[in-house]
């Protein structure tokens, strides 16, 4: 067996390992999320510690709520809980996890990159948000 070989069967492995941890941890936040409601005061989840230090809303606040929301099927209310995570946050994830689990199983390294131009748009969405979001209310 070639040292590429050996290498590639442990990308796969190990891709498939992760994968395998992240979709059960995956699994068992949705079933607690799916019976706690985060619109509800008193739920025992983790609070965003900007808002909590300062009271300003971060990009990603709302979060827990879009996924439970989601998770129930109400996308109108997952889109009131922060409708930027939702439609720019959420696909790119999934693009970021979808080439990253494609080049596993292909034996490759997948090292995500974002150019300085893209770190910007990036960094100019969250900032605009935040700024957005905290003023209107």
């Amino acid at each position: 067996m070639s040292p590429l070989t050996h290498t590639a069967t442990a990308i796969r492995k190990r891709t498939v390992r992760v994968a395998a941890l992240g979709l059960g941890a995956g699994a068992l936040g949705a079933v607690y999320l799916w019976h706690t409601n985060p619109h509800r005061p008193g739920q025992v989840l983790l609070p965003c510690p900007l808002k909590w230090a300062t009271g300003i809303l971060c990009p990603l606040c709302g979060g827990t709520r879009m996924a439970y929301d989601l998770l129930h099927g109400d996308v109108v209310a997952a889109f009131h809980d922060n409708i930027v995570l939702l439609t720019l946050g959420v696909p790119a994830a999934a693009y970021a996890v979808a080439r990253w689990l494609s080049a596993g199983l292909r034996g490759q390294y997948f090292r995500p990159r974002l150019s300085a131009r893209a770190s910007a748009v990036v960094l100019g969405i969250g900032a605009v948000w935040t700024i957005a979001r905290n003023l209107v209310g």
